[in-house]
């Protein structure tokens, strides 16, 4: 089959296209002939070998594909041939066909298409459940996201508001907290130009934010926890920084505040359940057009490089799908 190959970690400058073998579904997965492929921030790291988990040379990145079943594994009961689907793969979904764990893969509605979906799912089924499961975000309540233009935070955006929070978006420029205002951020703060604690605390008139959703880390962590409300939540979702902050731990003693870790991938698989609800919500919503989504930017499978190159421009905020079929 046609694929985007990887042979060694490093730049997307070293993928090529080329020819793998056809994959055979094990008992417990499905085999899927991929239509699009989206595309996130673990991707580039996953190509750089710098994530948590590493592939085994050579391989196909792109973690979340649409496309239709094609073949079931003997212990697969719960999906049929034909049916259209996400599936979250991990990696190898640049590619014409791809095995994925039946327990990872989803039936998607009519009315959601394939590319709204593989640009959108991953990064809201990861913000839905920081503020839903590991937050309990309720309506009424202060939430603040920082990279708020980028596909965990602007997703985090829009959930809020259909959460009923009144939302504050950070960025580090004026273009991104544009998007996010569009995506329903009441307020925002440009924490390249202004201090991002002392900005929190005159938008909130000094009580603070009650939940704080970061998935950036670095520098912002900090400031960003100084500005939480008594009782508030912190979740750490990621890192795109670069850097894994140190924290104070006289901070949440003296806020009587929760730091709260958020790792959808270990959710998904442990809490299965859950996380199908989730989904469902999430479909729910997308229907409903309680929440739209990123428009994605499509490439070709041999623009692929470019697409991931893209992820290392910080000042690009689009999301990117790679369509295969």
């Amino acid at each position: 089959m046609k694929a985007v190959i990887c042979e060694n970690f490093g730049l997307p400058e070293n993928l090529k296209i080329g020819e793998l073998s056809d994959p055979e579904p094990s008992e417990n997965q499905v085999l899927i002939k991929v239509g699009v492929c989206g595309l996130s921030f673990p991707d580039l790291l996953i190509l750089q070998g710098s994530y948590q988990f590493k592939p085994e040379l050579p391989f196909s990145p792109g973690g979340e594909v649409v496309g239709e079943i094609i073949e079931l594994g003997e212990n697969v009961d719960n999906f049929k041939i034909g049916d259209r689907v996400l599936a979250l793969c991990r990696w190898g979904g640049f590619a014409e066909k791809v095995a994925v764990d039946s327990d990872r893969v989803f039936v998607l509605p009519e009315g959601v298409s394939s590319e709204s979906a593989a640009s959108s799912l991953y990064t809201y089924s990861t913000s839905l459940h920081a503020l839903k499961d590991r937050a309990q975000l309720t309506s009424g309540e202060t939430l603040l996201v920082l990279g708020a233009a980028g596909g965990i935070g602007l997703a985090a955006v829009e959930l809020g508001k259909a959460m009923g929070a009144k939302v504050l978006a950070a960025a580090s420029s004026d273009e991104k907290l544009a998007l996010c205002k569009a995506k329903g951020a009441y307020q925002t703060i440009n924490y390249k130009t202004e201090d991002l604690k002392t900005r929190i605390k005159e938008l909130t008139q000094g009580k603070g934010v009650d939940v704080i959703l970061d998935p950036v880390g670095g520098k912002y962590t900090d400031p960003a926890l100084r500005g939480i409300a008594w009782k508030g939540r912190y979740l750490i979702v990621g890192f795109t920084n670069g850097e894994i902050p140190k924290i104070p731990m006289n901070l949440p003693l003296l806020k009587g505040c929760s730091i709260v870790g958020v790792f959808w991938g270990n959710f998904s698989k442990v809490e299965a359940e859950q996380n199908r609800i989730n989904m469902n919500q999430l479909y729910e919503w997308i229907l409903a057009e309680k929440i739209t989504g990123h428009t994605p930017e499509v490439f070709k499978l041999e623009e692929a490089e470019i697409a991931i190159s893209a992820l290392q421009d910080r000042s690009n905020f689009k999301k990117m799908v790679v369509r295969v079929f």
